[in-house]
């Protein structure tokens, strides 16, 4: 009776298996098939919209340029029947994960997609299968022809591809480009793929040792790491100079009711002395004191100064550190705004210069035409010369060559005529263009220059004057160097090397065999020799030029590096190395010598311009470089020092203990200040170095929250991935957590907003709560209630136009800073006040 029941029961569990079985089987295959009819909806719905898009845009060209704002320039002047994309950059690179480089396969190279760059890459195919023609516009340097080559090779029809360059982004420049198109250039390709494969060699081989050595995280660079040694060479050159004493005796005279001044010369007429001896020095002023001074000559000529050439991409970049302070990278970014189109409230977008990466002084025919017809017009036939002037490269005896100087692209469009329409870097850059442009075509400077020279007791003395007879091309410009000798009233050049160090002025007529007493007494001033200066922005680019270290579209990228990289500080305006980037330096020089020679660098460079004239195989010269690069990095690899162990004395007494000294150190987020006595003091501070080279204790920045496992302070500290904090009694007290603000998380309420880097280095806050809670700002919060939905914080807004604003991250709701408490506060953001 009981197996019976027992059996009854297993047939009707038997049963209500069966049918949920049943069950959950119909209820998948109905999921399954709603989700494949979803699928196919999907798959359908995107045919249908790419058909449709096909069929809107009907029978058409496709361009391929570059950036953004150029295609919509771009788009403008070619109008129906060609469609304009951007690559926005390069589409491929060698993979960051692995060296890419085959070297035993000949250098043959693994090029992958860019992160991100894949929906740009398919988009680009789509578009160019139904198109009639394919023309590809990046730039026209060696990083654009790779673009061309790689843009190329994604899309496949070679026949249907042409390759098109313009100077301009004008009308009738892109015009004329898309009627004359032209072929890829491997023999450029082969030298951009040179110079990438030649970096990428240097970098990844080199920078593991020094991690290994130094510090993780550090690296190497081919060109970069020659420009550091120019700052580092610079500093010991500081360091050595050992100031000589000299002395100038300078007097006043005046005549005439014309006061002037009158310097010491010489014990002969036509030769200098030089003053370093006191007892000359003083025997002079005494002779001459009280005593009347003859005129032996009076030296009269006509001198002419003539204009500059219109700028290149590193004079530009020097004129416009000297002139307006702007940074090389700076200076880049506004360019290429100006170049790729900027929208004219009555041109429309409009490209106002030349292309802005080259170092050729030419300028078109039709351009110099123009320009000779605006100067006649403007400024009258005295300023315009006879004929065009014609300029051509030092060191090249070419007039003509592929590119052009930097210039504005029309001379209707007058700096005045842009007014309002540019923001306030690109009015000013694109004056200084417009500026140097039209005075490089324009009449020679005639100045008149006297010279007298005096006698008195044996003793020669001179006095210089200078009238600008006609101002000629410096009615519009005068550079940045002769503007400051100017104003110090100096001479413009060097033609007459005895009376250049002789302050010029207005000269009363003075007439040979006068006499004339002075109104000043000669007096002797001390004065000693100074050291060679820091670099800044102006005379780094200037070197970088002189020394053919990278090229002139390359120095904003070299200068920013080697500061990102911790090698280099900017300290009022002056480029210091810092400690890691003084020993990374002299680590380099010894274990790599040829890499780090300047001159070795500069004729690489003149091989990669070989290599695109077709006169170099740029697969025998990766191969003569890599046979004696791979000996120096074993080599370097057994020998290099190990920075880790040493540790550099400061001289400055630690603030814990009695008897320690401050040692430098490195560790992985870089160099600090710890006690010669660790670990039984385990004092450590960050410090900053000023431009005597005087180290400076920097104040903690203490967090405002204690420490949660040991209750003392935490202080705040930088790291590679941004901020973080960290027990004030590490390492006894390990404790490190992320950089929060005071703020709770509107949406979770548990939560604190960290501050966080991307992988792309951009700083965002986001939700401690993470993963739980998925909250996250790219601006930084404030705990400020939305007036318009009430949301309980609001994110930190800048922008040109606007200013400066708090915006609510859900309804977009905006309000002036000024009209929040913050804007009372001390400007101390991190504390958040009112938080």
């Amino acid at each position: 009776m009981a197996s019976e029941a027992a059996e009854t029961k297993k047939k009707a569990a038997k049963k209500v298996t069966k049918k949920t079985a049943k069950k959950a089987a119909k209820k998948t295959a109905k999921k399954t098939a709603k989700k494949t009819e979803k699928k196919t909806a999907k798959k359908t719905a995107k045919k249908t919209t790419k058909a449709t898009a096909k069929r809107d845009l009907g029978v058409y060209n496709l361009v391929v340029v570059e950036s953004p704002s150029k295609a919509k320039t771009i788009k403008k002047y070619l109008g129906k029947g060609f469609q304009v994309v951007a690559s926005n950059g390069h589409i491929k690179d060698l993979p960051k994960s692995k060296l890419g480089v085959d070297i035993k396969e000949d250098f043959a190279i693994d090029l992958v997609p860019i992160t991100g760059k894949k929906d740009k890459i398919e988009r680009i195919q789509e578009l160019a299968k139904d198109a009639q023609e394919i023309y590809l516009a990046p730039d026209m340097d060696r990083e654009g022809e790779a673009i061309a080559f790689h843009l190329a090779e994604e899309i496949g029809k070679k026949k249907k591809i042409h390759r098109v360059v313009f100077n301009a982004v004008t009308k009738s420049a892109v015009n004329a480009a898309i009627e004359h198109p032209t072929e890829l250039n491997s023999n450029m390709y082969n030298s951009q793929k040179t110079r990438r494969v030649l970096d990428r060699l240097v970098g990844y081989k080199i920078s593991p040792i020094l991690w290994d050595k130094v510090q993780r995280g550090i690296s190497a660079g081919r060109v970069q790491s020659v420009a550091l040694r120019l700052i580092v060479e610079r500093e010991d050159a500081i360091k050595a100079f050992v100031p000589e004493q000299w002395f100038s005796i300078e007097g006043e005279m005046a005549k005439d009711g014309t006061a002037f001044e009158v310097k010491y010369y010489g014990e002969e007429k036509t030769k200098k002395t030089e003053l370093v001896d006191q007892t000359l020095v003083d025997k002079i002023v005494s002779d001459v004191k009280g005593k009347k001074f003859n005129v032996v000559e009076v030296k009269k000529r006509e001198r002419k100064q003539n204009p500059t050439p219109p700028f290149t991409t590193s004079k530009l970049q020097q004129e416009a550190a000297n002139k307006l302070g702007f940074t090389a990278k700076r200076t880049m970014m506004v360019a290429q705004k100006l170049y790729e189109g900027v929208q004219l409230r009555d041109h429309g977008m409009q490209g106002l210069i030349t292309y802005m990466r080259t170092d050729s002084v030419r300028t078109a025919p039709e351009a110099l035409d123009s320009v000779r017809e605006f100067i006649d017009k403007k400024y009258g036939k005295d300023y315009l010369p006879t004929d065009p002037i014609m300029y051509k490269k030092k060191g090249s005896n070419k007039v003509q060559d592929a590119h052009e100087a930097i210039r504005p692209t029309s001379l209707e469009l007058t700096p005045d005529e842009v007014r309002g329409d540019l923001e306030p870097d690109q009015q000013k850059l694109y004056e200084l263009i417009w500026n140097k442009f039209i005075s490089s075509q324009m009449s020679q400077a005639v100045i008149d220059q006297t010279t007298v020279t005096f006698e008195a007791e044996g003793h020669f003395f001179k006095a210089n004057g200078s009238i600008i007879k006609f101002p000629g091309f410096r009615t519009v410009y005068l550079e940045a160097a002769a503007e400051k000798a100017s104003k110090k009233g100096g001479n413009d050049d060097d033609d007459d090397n005895d009376s250049a160090d002789v302050k010029s002025g207005i000269l009363p007529d003075i007439e040979e065999g006068e006499s004339i007493p002075c109104s000043k007494n000669p007096e002797a001033i001390e004065h000693w020799t100074s050291p060679p200066p820091r670099y800044n922005e102006a005379s780094l680019v200037k070197d970088l030029e002189e020394q053919g270290i990278g090229r002139p579209s390359t120095y904003a990228s070299i200068i920013s590096n080697i500061q990102d990289r911790g090698y280099v500080e900017k300290i009022e305006n002056r480029f210091m190395p810092t400690e890691l980037g003084i020993v990374v330096c002299r680590m380099l020089v010894d274990s790599f010598p040829d890499v780090m020679d300047v001159a070795f660098t500069a004729r690489v460079e003149e091989q990669l311009d070989e290599i695109e004239e077709g006169k170099v195989n740029w697969k025998k010269f990766l191969k003569d470089f890599w046979s004696k690069f791979e000996v120096t990095l074993e080599k370097a690899k057994e020998e290099m020092k190990n920075l880790k162990s040493q540790l550099i004395p400061t001289g400055v007494k630690c603030l814990k203990c009695a008897d320690g000294e401050y040692m430098i150190k490195w560790g992985r987020n870089g160099q600090f200040l710890a006690c010669s006595n660790y670990p039984d003091c385990n004092s450590t501070q960050d410090f900053k170095k000023d431009l005597q080279g005087n180290i400076h204790i920097l104040p903690k920045d203490w967090f405002h929250d204690p420490c949660p496992t040991c209750n003392k302070k935490l202080e705040v500290k930088k790291g590679k991935f941004g901020r973080f904090v960290r027990c004030e009694d590490y390492p006894q007290c390990d404790t490190t957590l992320p950089y929060t603000l005071p703020i709770n998380c509107p949406e979770c309420k548990k939560g604190k907003f960290a501050e966080k880097k991307s992988r792309y280095g951009k700083i965002f806050y986001g939700c401690t709560s993470y993963p739980d809670c998925e909250n996250a700002l790219w601006s930084k919060p404030y705990k400020f209630d939305c007036p318009s939905c009430g949301y309980g914080i609001m994110g930190e807004r800048v922008t040109k136009r606007e200013g400066h604003q708090l915006q609510c991250p859900k309804c977009k709701f905006k309000v002036d800073w000024e009209d929040t408490p913050f804007a009372k506060e001390s400007g101390d953001h991190d504390e958040h006040p009112g938080a």
